[in-house]
């Protein structure tokens, strides 16, 4: 991811990482921990450069993708009835006790929360993402 990022920074040209992942494992924390911080740095970069990082978040994407690079998109993106989320459905019951609202970690429930920009089937996702390239760069549509 950093390399790419580093790609995108040489050559200025648009980031898009499409995630579909549950993770890291508790017993590589430390390196997860250092890799979520490389990341974010490196998108925080993007971000200075005024360069576009487009995050598609497929399904599943959980964990500490979730926590890190899946959420920090100029364009967050999401298939439809995709799971999202940082912990499993029964891991969030079973540390709060409480039962979860329907559809809690759906790309629709996330969308409708403000989390994603929007979401679209993968034969329109050329389209969807070049329309707000466009309009972030503010190019002729």
């Amino acid at each position: 991811i950093a390399r790419a990022a580093d790609y995108s920074l040489k050559n200025n040209v648009p980031l898009m990482i499409i995630s579909k992942s549950g993770g890291a494992r508790m017993m590589e924390a430390a390196l997860s921990l250092m890799q979520l911080a490389k990341t974010s740095v490196k998108l925080a970069q993007l971000a200075d450069a005024k360069i576009p990082y487009i995050s598609l978040c497929t399904d599943p994407t959980t964990g500490g993708t979730t926590a890190s690079f899946a959420m920090l998109g100029d364009i967050n993106i999401s298939e439809p009835g995709a799971l999202i989320g940082f912990a499993g459905p029964r891991v969030v019951k079973d540390t709060t006790g409480q039962d979860l609202p329907e559809g809690f970690q759906t790309s629709e429930f996330l969308l409708e929360h403000g989390f994603l920009d929007f979401i679209t089937l993968r034969k329109e996702l050329k389209n969807k993402v070049n329309q707000y390239l466009d309009l972030i760069l503010n190019m002729p549509i």
